[in-house]
């Protein structure tokens, strides 16, 4: 999957000023999902249906929703910095967007993600360098580097090429 280049720009800035926050998600009481750890979690029929939370966020991000499970592999080897390893127990990137998942079937979806501006940009910044041609433990090296400064501890995620 190809992204325009002004998408990544775009998106990057706007995440630049985004963190992490929590909601209030009483308006989703007429949508079955549940809550873990104050994040919403969000069954859909397949991957290719978006959960029914990101009627509320900008398009760029329902974008990068969209995108994420077809950059499963990768994002599994990219680390989160927003904390959410200790928080929630995510394990990679891909966690702060997917609860869980099935190649033809239900998939639950993680707003965590829509809400972080750490979680947005570096699956973004990742899914953006592959479809470049970088190779994924030369993305795993860049978002190490990006973030080892002022940023929570990286989630527990393995290195590109390691058994998950």
């Amino acid at each position: 999957m190809k992204r325009l280049p002004m998408l990544f720009i775009t998106a990057s800035l706007g995440f630049a000023l985004v963190g992490c926050q929590t909601d209030d998600h009483s308006e989703y009481s007429q949508v079955d999902h549940s809550l873990m750890m104050g994040d919403i979690q969000e069954e859909t029929s397949s991957k290719d249906v978006l959960p029914v939370f990101l009627d509320e966020y900008a398009e760029v991000i329902q974008t990068i929703y969209a995108e994420v499970p077809y950059y499963r592999e990768l994002l599994e080897t990219m680390p989160c910095y927003c904390g959410c390893g200790e928080s929630v127990g995510h394990r990679s990137s891909y966690d702060c967007f997917v609860a869980e998942h099935s190649d033809d079937g239900p998939f639950t979806w993680d707003d965590h993600g829509a809400k972080c501006g750490v979680c947005l940009e570096i699956a973004n910044t990742a899914m953006h360098l592959l479809d470049e041609g970088k190779d994924p433990e030369d993305i795993r090296n860049l978002i190490d580097e990006q973030y080892k400064d002022g940023y929570a501890p990286p989630t527990d995620t393995p290195m590109p090429g390691d058994k998950i």
